[in-house]
């Protein structure tokens, strides 16, 4: 099974994972401010850094560990995506964070304190590639851009930006999903089997930069989906700073498909239901238009919840990258799945009949298209004039989150090498 590069759901999973292999020690190892950045040479370069590449982790829980980044990028099963860089001469860059969740603002700085070390430790006069995958496109975006508008800053001396499924128009968390995750981390926090996963869960959601990140955010599950006010400030403090670096090409892939068709998840049927011990008829629905109950929310014996959204568009069901769990059984739970997962920890009986994942990046953020609450923009083919980035491609089919294949790794290591 294919491995993600940024695992998303991983560290909350309250099932175990598959056990990812040890990643080779790298040649070099920068400890930055706020993070880590390991560097592997090229072969052709002879420990040295000529062509630099640096690739950012995204959002997740915790600490950026090498051996999930290494293993996704190379060990993935499907494209060699270092192997193949090095091979042009590039020397790889990964870059990692010591809280995956603080706000982009803070990552960027770590990212800025990467790129100035990449460019007095690089020979010779070639310029960089930076970019990342997932959050990590956003990171690298915002810090390109801060280095060309801010005077004390050097010049970022970048060729390409290049991003990885990152969410350009923001990401969608299904609401359903965000108010069974306040709903029961409030009333099963303390549960001795899924109470950690829960603490982690709402912890993850209720971040600085998934707040940033989310198109919709709810604090608890009776609020109104909106952006958060962190995402609105993020925006406003992008925008100030020119949207986009300029004085370099803007590349980027989406996991999902251009053609404008789905990933096939119907609007307003019943993805995830359990009842049992501690739950009554607790069901979350997929996104529909119009008015909706989109979960009902009981604790055994308690009073049912409905939580309701108003104009949302069919968003479960829209074209782009997945959320992924892959588990050491061959199954993804995704994101439904994962909540199915929480249900039956809580000693309930999940229906067998359910939908596992849904839309997460959709491709019309990925490659910065269209506004995502546009119901008609999420399902309408996607052509290169109506992207912000001055090239882009886009899977053949909609596949999990920040997978690195042939189809996408090899189009972009094509891209760097015609752009240098």
């Amino acid at each position: 099974m294919s491995a993600p590069v940024v695992d998303i759901w991983g560290p909350i999973s309250p099932e175990p994972r598959v056990a990812t292999p040890t990643a080779p020690d790298p040649h070099d190892e920068w400890p930055l401010n706020g993070g880590t950045a390991w560097v592997y040479y090229s072969p052709l370069n002879r420990r040295q850094l000529v062509r630099p590449v640096i690739l950012s982790d995204g959002f997740s829980n915790g600490t950026s560990e090498l051996d999930t980044l290494w293993h996704g990028l190379e060990e993935n099963g499907d494209y060699r995506f270092i192997s193949e860089l090095h091979a042009t001469g590039r020397d790889v860059i990964i870059l990692g964070y010591n809280d995956r969740t603080a706000p982009i603002k803070d990552n960027a700085e770590t990212a800025i304190d990467c790129i100035r070390r990449a460019l007095a430790e690089r020979v010779g006069r070639a310029k960089l590639v930076v970019g990342g995958f997932s959050m990590g496109g956003l990171v690298t975006r915002y810090a390109l851009a801060k280095m060309e508008q801010d005077p004390s800053l050097p010049d970022h001396e970048t060729a390409v930006h290049l991003s990885y499924d990152s969410p350009h128009q923001g990401a969608w968390l299904p609401v359903s999903l965000q108010a069974f995750v306040h709903f029961a981390a409030d009333n099963f926090s303390d549960d001795p089997v899924v109470g950690d996963s829960l603490r982690l869960f709402s912890g993850l959601l209720n971040s600085p930069a998934a707040k940033q990140m989310a198109r919709w955010y709810i604090a608890k599950a009776d609020d109104t989906p909106a952006p958060a006010a962190e995402r609105v400030a993020f925006l406003r403090e992008l925008e100030e700073l020119g949207g986009w670096p300029r004085n370099l090409r803007r590349i980027g892939v989406a996991n999902g498909v251009d053609t404008g068709n789905g990933n096939g998840i119907q609007p307003d049927a019943t993805a995830v239901r359990g009842n049992g011990l501690t739950l009554t008829d607790t069901w979350l629905k997929t996104q529909a238009q119009g008015d909706q109950v989109v979960a009902r929310l009981q604790k055994k014996d308690g009073e049912p919840f409905p939580v309701h959204t108003s104009g949302l568009p069919e968003i479960d069901g829209a074209p782009g990258g997945l959320f992924t769990l892959p588990l050491p059984d061959g199954t993804d739970p995704g994101s439904f799945g994962l909540i199915g997962l929480l249900m039956l920890g809580l000693r309930n009986v999940v229906d067998k009949d359910r939908i596992p994942t849904s839309c997460f990046i959709p491709s019309i953020s990925a490659v910065a298209a269209g506004e995502i609450a546009d119901q008609q923009a999420l399902y309408k083919p996607i052509t290169p004039d109506a992207s912000e980035l001055d090239a882009f491609v886009c899977a053949s089919r909609n596949e999990p989150h920040t997978t690195m294949t042939e189809e996408l790794g090899a189009w972009i290591v094509n891209e760097i090498v015609s752009s240098s």
